[in-house]
């Protein structure tokens, strides 16, 4: 079902500063921050060439990074994201296979503008999935 790594994504508690650091000392190409509200977070995309970063910073009190970040002071990895070609049938297998979805169930537009979801972290081993539909 699966299909390539598309993102790794770190909860940062300071995104300029993340940001600038990975600019600055690894060389990255680091894009634009991106205000995404409904998922509560900002977000700046590093091009590693073969697949992305993703820094996420809390955005307003709700936001579940700032939930993470009150447990991991310093941030952290948040996330790992697959591609999938169909996100409804990846939806539908996964709670055959007894995987939570997380939210309602049904996928929002992410970053890239494309459905995504989330499986639950105590279905898979601890880690945070999001799928997104190419």
């Amino acid at each position: 079902m699966i299909g390539r790594l598309n993102h790794i994504a770190i909860a940062v508690p300071d995104l300029t500063a993340a940001a600038a650091k990975y600019r600055d000392l690894l060389g990255a190409h680091v894009g634009q921050p991106q205000a995404l509200p409904e998922h509560g977070v900002t977000v700046v995309f590093i091009d590693t060439g073969n697949t992305k970063v993703e820094l996420l910073e809390p955005l307003g009190e709700q936001s579940p990074i700032a939930a993470f970040l009150a447990k991991n002071p310093g941030g952290g990895m948040h996330h790992v994201c697959f591609e999938v070609p169909d996100i409804a049938a990846a939806a539908q297998t996964l709670a055959a296979g007894g995987a939570r979805v997380l939210g309602d169930g049904a996928s929002k537009i992410g970053a890239h503008g494309k459905p995504v979801l989330f499986i639950h972290p105590k279905d898979f081993d601890g880690t945070l999935i999001e799928l997104e539909q190419v």
